[in-house]
């Protein structure tokens, strides 16, 4: 006789499995999360970094990835439906490459964000309150943009709904605490941001050409190749001390 012909064990082989899967998948799911979002934290710190106050920095991502991990679950319910919405898509492929070459533009911006550093806003002040809205807004909707490949990828390992919102839910926890160390490592490392930009842009061209040349996209596996090589440039100077300069 089998096991699960047993009317009063079946509960409990029902029960070992789904707890099976918890403990194999939810740190696959995991592992995941932090391989496809690396270059989304440089990206959300970057643009935490220009309220340039760390109050407000810190502010702006709880605020932000609040609002983030609400989309990310809404996200994940509606996968099945929205994943293969081209609209959707196409809109967050425009808006990485957007962010990218908005963000790469050179002098005037970088000239720009100089003099807002050294004379920074007080606390309180209207212009203040609508920059750390913008903020906010920016790094909700960064985030989503993200969201369809890592929920994509999620969603293809397994069909456990809450088991994939649990995975999403300590991937946008994992990703708080990795942006606030890119925070930091942005003021000493010259080529980081820039390594950081260009990893979105390349996600987002991967998107419009998942769109435009199915046939022609590249692994998984050579975007993150690429995006590593991207971050040990972005990671290879730092800038001069005060004491060597």
């Amino acid at each position: 006789m089998e096991a699960e012909s047993i009317p009063s064990l079946s509960p409990l082989i029902q029960a070992a499995d789904q707890w099976g899967e918890w403990l194999l998948l939810l740190p696959l799911l995991v592992a995941l999360e932090a391989v496809l979002s690396a270059d989304n934290a440089i990206a959300l710190a970057a643009i935490s970094r220009q309220l340039r106050d760390p109050q407000q920095q810190s502010q702006a991502l709880n605020f932000g990835l609040g609002l983030a991990l609400v989309f990310r679950l809404a996200l994940i319910a509606v996968a099945r439906w929205v994943l293969d919405f081209w609209p959707l898509q196409l809109l967050a492929s425009a808006y990485l490459l957007w962010l990218c070459i908005s963000n790469l533009m050179p002098a005037s911006s970088a000239v720009a964000s100089e003099v807002e550093a050294d004379h920074a806003l007080e606390p309180g002040s209207p212009h203040h309150d609508r920059g750390l809205v913008a903020v906010v807004g920016t790094l909700a909707l960064t985030d989503l943009a993200f969201s369809l490949d890592s929920v994509a990828a999620a969603v293809a390992v397994s069909d456990n709904l809450w088991l994939v919102m649990a995975g999403g839910v300590i991937g946008v926890v994992a990703l708080r605490l990795t942006s606030a160390l890119f925070i930091r490592w942005l003021g000493v490392f010259r080529h980081l941001e820039m390594a950081g930009y260009l990893a979105v842009g390349l996600v987002g061209m991967r998107l419009l050409l998942r769109l435009a040349a199915p046939d022609l996209v590249p692994p998984e596996w050579v975007l993150l190749a690429v995006v590593g090589l991207l971050f040990l440039w972005g990671f290879s100077s730092r800038y001069p001390t005060p004491e060597s300069s």
